[in-house]
């Protein structure tokens, strides 16, 4: 199993790339640029590729994640500009970088008169920046946290939109244990029926990383908050196991976006790769 942490940039991507390797993790995650901008960043390139080279010597496996104020939803011409162009500007980075795709959020309802017109904004959004985009490197699109029959919260909404999309072919996913269990899609029990859903509707076949969160609230709650995988939170070792169980998922990437200042992520991954690592 590869399992791994959220990373600073602070030092670089090669210095995320060596904080990864000093946790002990075998991949990574990381912001391409500040976490609060949608602006453009010029960045080093060789930096870049010597994170490549390094990840490659050591393999490490990696992602990286839109700023916050990315939304595949933007309200106003202006705002889809902005994110059209930091997207492309993520994937750039991301691509040097040697990473398998960059994660964005589901969009949200923007439209209350149409509730489909949000979904169409989604893929106009898409296809303005894959039409654009020539690498390897992929988007890789978040289930959201929502109430149970909100936006984003299911693998039907997910699947959908990156079939109607032009360029289905650079579009995965990811998924996050904590919004599943948050939005209500997984329970912690019915991780049996969800998978084989899943896998029949072709979400696992295009499925690149895992967001490793534990929920500080019950199922169906809709809040998005992260504790630690062994600790109080309401998703047991035993649910964790079932889902860890899943065959296709030996070289997926892991990554906990869970609380440090509780336990810190180096501590974790040992205590992921004790339990489950093999």
């Amino acid at each position: 199993m590869r399992f791994g942490s959220h990373v600073s940039i602070q030092e670089g991507y090669l210095g995320a790339a060596k904080q990864a390797n000093a946790l002990n993790a075998s991949a990574f995650q990381y912001f391409p640029k500040n976490p609060r901008s949608l602006s453009v960043k010029e960045y080093n390139q060789e930096d870049a590729i010597q994170c490549q080279t390094f990840c490659v010597q050591n393999e490490l496996l990696s992602i990286a994640h839109t700023p916050y104020p990315t939304t595949l939803t933007p309200t106003d011409e202006k705002k889809k500009q902005m994110v059209i162009a930091s997207l492309l500007n993520d994937l750039e980075i991301a691509e040097l970088c040697g990473s398998l795709g960059v994660v964005v959020h589901f969009g949200k309802q923007v439209f209350r008169s149409d509730q489909l017109a949000s979904y169409r904004l989604m893929i106009e959004v898409l296809n303005e920046v894959l039409g654009r985009w020539e690498g390897k490197c992929k988007i890789l699109i978040e289930n959201l946290a929502g109430k149970p029959g909100t936006m984003g919260t299911t693998f039907e909404e997910l699947v959908r939109i990156r079939e109607l999309s032009d360029y289905a072919d650079k579009i995965g996913f990811c998924f996050d244990t904590c919004h599943a269990f948050a939005s209500g899609l997984w329970d912690g029990d019915n991780w049996e029926v969800l998978y084989e859903k899943g896998v029949e509707l072709g979400y696992i076949n295009y499925l690149e990383a895992v967001h490793l969160n534990n929920s500080k609230y019950e199922s169906g709650s809709g809040k998005d908050r992260h504790a630690n995988i062994f600790g109080p939170g309401h998703i047991s070792e035993n649910q964790f196991e079932e889902l860890l169980g899943s065959e296709l998922f030996s070289e997926i990437p892991f990554i906990l976006e869970t609380p440090k200042e509780h336990v810190p992520h180096k501590k974790e991954i040992q205590q992921l790769k004790e339990k489950w690592g093999s």
